[in-house]
């Protein structure tokens, strides 16, 4: 099957490894020729330093490459994945399937990106999300993911697609969920990056990742997910790993941020799009449009937006009024 990977990042490139890998004929898109060159000439994509990509592999700027194309994934960082869509969207077939595997909920319209993707591009999107760090991917370590689309056979061509000996793939009718949780989990990796930074323990980080999940699934149930897609792969599953592995970029900026750096400094020193940011401020403004309490989202936002004192915010989450731990304790 022809395929193109829509993105020369480092989850973009790992993912053109895994269809490459598995036989399909694929062309990775950068946004700039001078990285496609980059790429050709060393072999190497500088996002994934010591992995050989494969010799099958065309690495190209021009996008014109979906065309002909079965399968097109979309892997642009959420800011600019609309644009992107535009500049390829004339060029894709007919009967192109799209793979989002963006995490992130647009500014400003709050829509989540297989929403994105299907407004610009006109086709049917399966969402492609879990505990999936690039690095690993690519190394060929074994990884397990969840493609996620109301249509069966879509999801369970992503599938066929992607699955191998090393990276497992479910299939899933629940997008929302899928979606939801791969966006928000940035959010609470970010906070509990600015725990270690502040010297905190592993007892505040269980705490932050449990309380964390509360509000995942509570505004996730609010928009239409499942809880039991919240509990799997793409919502607990990608909290575990992103809050707790160096390999990403929301725990470093995070630990820079409880260091003393401010929210653009820390950004800036780990060099990449650090996706809970921008999601800190969506997921608040979401919380306020379904009217669904979410302290540490708000949390959140005031650190990264309003430049409150970390220790300050924690102190007031930790003083809130007293409740049950579940919504429906079932007590008389």
């Amino acid at each position: 099957m022809r395929a193109a990977v829509v993105g020369a990042g480092a989850w973009g490139t790992a993912l053109a490894t895994v269809l490459c890998k598995n036989g399909h004929d694929v062309a990775l898109w950068c946004h700039r020729e001078a990285r496609a060159q980059e790429i050709r000439a060393t072999g190497e994509n500088p996002r994934l330093p010591g992995i050989k990509l494969p010799e099958a592999l065309t690495v190209t700027a021009d996008p014109q490459c979906v065309r002909g194309c079965k399968l097109v994934v979309m892997a642009s960082p959420s800011s600019p994945i609309r644009s992107v869509c535009q500049t390829v969207a004339p060029y894709l077939d007919a009967d192109a399937v799209m793979v989002s595997v963006t995490k992130g909920i647009e500014q400003g319209t709050l829509l989540r990106m297989s929403q994105v993707v299907e407004a610009e591009c006109h086709r049917p999107v399966v969402a492609l999300s879990g505990p999936c760090h690039a690095e690993e991917v690519a190394a060929g370590i074994p990884t397990g993911c969840l493609a996620a689309c109301e249509d069966k056979a879509l999801a369970e061509l992503t599938q066929d697609a992607f699955i191998s000996e090393n990276f497992r793939v479910y299939t899933s009718p629940d997008a929302v969920g899928a979606e939801l949780g791969g966006a928000l989990k940035n959010i609470i990796a970010l906070c509990a990056g600015v725990l270690d930074g502040l010297g905190c323990g592993d007892n505040t980080k269980a705490m932050l990742m449990t309380r964390g999940l509360t509000e995942i699934a509570r505004l996730g149930v609010s928009m239409g997910a499942r809880k039991d897609t919240l509990a799997g792969l793409s919502g607990v599953g990608d909290l575990i790993v992103t809050c707790t592995s160096m390999h990403s970029r929301n725990r470093r900026a995070g630990i820079l941020i409880g260091q003393g750096k401010s929210p653009a400094e820390a950004m800036a020193e780990v060099g990449a799009v650090v996706e809970g940011y921008y999601a800190a401020k969506s997921a608040y403004e979401l919380g306020q449009h379904q009217g669904i309490d979410m302290p540490i989202v708000n949390a959140a936002y005031q650190v990264l937006y309003m430049e409150t004192n970390p220790r300050e915010v924690i102190r007031d989450l930790l003083l809130r009024e007293r409740k049950p731990e579940s919504e429906d304790a079932g007590w008389l």
